[in-house]
This record gives C-alpha cells, sequence and structure tokens, in this order.
C-alpha cells in the first residue's frame, strides 16, 4: 500500500520536534549528494552537525570501498553501506569494519548472488552492473539511472525477477541494489548503535534523525518517528512502501542542508550560512 492510498503524506519539516535530537543517520544519493556530486556546503553542514556535538552517521547502498573512503575523509561518526552489510566506525585502534552475516554465510551467499544476478542481467536489454558493483563485498547493483538509463519500467523488471529467485532486491535513486542475507539498513543501523555507543537504538524516541530520498530507505522511515524526506523523495511518494513523516522544502543536498540548519539552531548554535 503506498503512501497516497494510505492518506499518509509527509509534514513540512517545520512541524517536526527536533528538541531532543542527538544524532543523524543520513542516506548519501539524492541526500548528500545533488547531481550525484557532494557540494562543499553540504560537507560544512556534515562539519557543523558534528562540532555541535551531533553524532552523524551515512547509511547507504554504495559498496565497502567507498565506504572506508568516506569514514576516513568525511566528519562523520560512522559508515553503514551495501545496504546494511557492513559499517565502518572509528574505536580505540583505528578504524574498524564489522559485518553483519557470519564470514562462511557470506561467501557462500556471495557465489550465488553473483549467478542469479548475472541470469538476470541476461533477461534485461541494456541491463548491467554499476561500475562500483567492483568495490562491493556483501550485495550487488544494477545500474539503471546512473550510467545506464532504463528507467523505471526496466527498475522494476529487475527487481522483479530477482525476487522471484530469492534475492533481496530494492532501488535507490541510482541503481537496484540486490542481496541475499538477513539484513537491511535498519537492523544495521540498529547493530551499528549497540557496537559503536553501546545504545539500543529506539528509534521513535526522538532522538536521532534518519534523512533519505528513495525506495530503499522505506524501512527507515517507517521506523523512525522523525524520519525526513529531501523534497525530491516526491517523486517516489505513490509507490513507496512507507513514507517519511516529514519533507524539506529543498531538494537533494541542498535538503540536507535544510534539516543541518534546523537541528543546529534547536542547539543554540545557530543556522548555516544560506
Amino acid at each position: 500500500m503506498t503512501a497516497h492510498s494510505q492518506g499518509k503524506l509527509p509534514r513540512p519539516l517545520r512541524e517536526a520536534d527536533m528538541s531532543r535530537v542527538e544524532g543523524v543517520f543520513t542516506d548519501v544519493d539524492g541526500t548528500l549528494t545533488t547531481g550525484h556530486r557532494l557540494r562543499a556546503d553540504t560537507v560544512r553542514a556534515l562539519e557543523r552537525l558534528s562540532a555541535a556535538g551531533l553524532r552523524v552517521v551515512l547509511v547507504s547502498g554504495r559498496p565497502a570501498g567507498w565506504g572506508e573512503a568516506w569514514a576516513r575523509q568525511l566528519p562523520v561518526d560512522g559508515v553503514i553501506v551495501e545496504n546494511g552489510g557492513l559499517f565502518f566506525l572509528r574505536g580505540a585502534r583505528g578504524l574498524r569494519k564489522v559485518y553483519l552475516e557470519p564470514p562462511a554465510e557470506r561467501v557462500e551467499n556471495r557465489k550465488r548472488l553473483q549467478r542469479e544476478v548475472s541470469r538476470v542481467l541476461k533477461q534485461v536489454p541494456g541491463a548491467r552492473l554499476s561500475v562500483d558493483s567492483t568495490y562491493t563485498e556483501v550485495d550487488l547493483a544494477v545500474d539503471y539511472n546512473e550510467e545506464a538509463r532504463l528507467g523505471d519500467e526496466g527498475a522494476s523488471r529487475i527487481e522483479s525477477l530477482l525476487r522471484a529467485r530469492g534475492v533481496t532486491a530494492v532501488r535507490s535513486s541510482v541503481h537496484v541494489n540486490c542481496w541475499l542475507g538477513r539484513f537491511d539498513k535498519l537492523s544495521a543501523t540498529k547493530r551499528f548503535a549497540r557496537v559503536a555507543w553501546g545504545e539500543k537504538l529506539e528509534p521513535r524516541d526522538g532522538r536521532y534523525v534518519y534523512v533519505g530520498d528513495s525506495f530503499n530507505d522505506a524501512p527507515m522511515f517507517q521506523a523512525f518517528g522523525l524520519g525526513v524526506g529531501v523534497a525530491n523523495v516526491r517523486s517516489v511518494l505513490d509507490r513507496i512502501e512507507a513514507p517519511p513523516a516529514f519533507i524539506t522544502r529543498a531538494a537533494e543536498g541542498k535538503g540536507f542542508e535544510e534539516l543541518a540548519r534546523a537541528l543546529l539552531a534547536r542547539r543554540g548554535r545557530g543556522a548555516l550560512e544560506e
């Protein structure tokens, strides 16, 4: 059932009670990025959130190789990648890498996943793995809207074929991410909180915001009382399984900056420059 059919359209961000917020979990593509690139103003927003004492964790479908680079170079507390397959956090001995599935299971799932995805690619004209799939360890991604142009119809067919073969498949703004294993963005976020902070994450208690823009953010939007969609989420509201509770005025990275300004104002640190 879609957001429109349930009558649960997002409310303006200004109506969100962010008085208790301690941190932000955020998607990357289409949420932090603008036109597939990370703007300097968006990086500055991350820096200001961190300087204000707010925890910031990236939650993305992108590969492990990208996640390690982000964790080392961006002002964030951790990075969850491959739709929850693994995450990176800083520890006493440097950067720590944690998988959601045990080694033997990962190996078997990876072999089967490669077989299943290969079969599906042959059935959809123009379908191919994303360029960044080379750097994945757990999931794979089929490009439909980054360098390929398969459209919604092509992406939907890929999802359907993969699911028929027992593969989890869900769309981001650029890829159809697919994997085998009992994890997703939400389960990984909860485990990250336990490992990194020794906390049992209660997404509806108002201490954390989740911000995203696409289909694979639905489990997070459903779980988080402070689920925020940047404005470009409107393009999928009629089809997404669970909508965000709130929505920004601006799209993509500027929408994230809008959220950051609101959070900083709540903490008395002033707004980000327009």
